[in-house]
């Protein structure tokens, strides 16, 4: 892998990990609110593609090494 593409996975990374946390504070303040399960769960589920994402970007960044 060269350099610029393991930056742009870089930063394609920590792109997610902000959205990921919007999510989850987004998620707070609705259960904060009361607000409609329904919506409460598809925000969850959103949260959990991105979080399958992210570590998808983090397994190409640091390869599986067997020792």
């Amino acid at each position: 892998m060269s350099d610029q593409e393991q930056a742009d996975i870089r930063l394609e990374f920590s792109r997610l990990k902000q959205e990921h946390a919007d999510f989850d504070a987004a998620i707070n303040a609705m259960i904060a609110t009361n607000c409609d399960p329904l919506q409460i769960q598809r925000m969850k589920k959103k949260k959990l593609v991105l979080k399958d994402r992210l570590m998808a970007l983090e397994d190409r960044i640091i390869p599986d090494i067997i020792a």
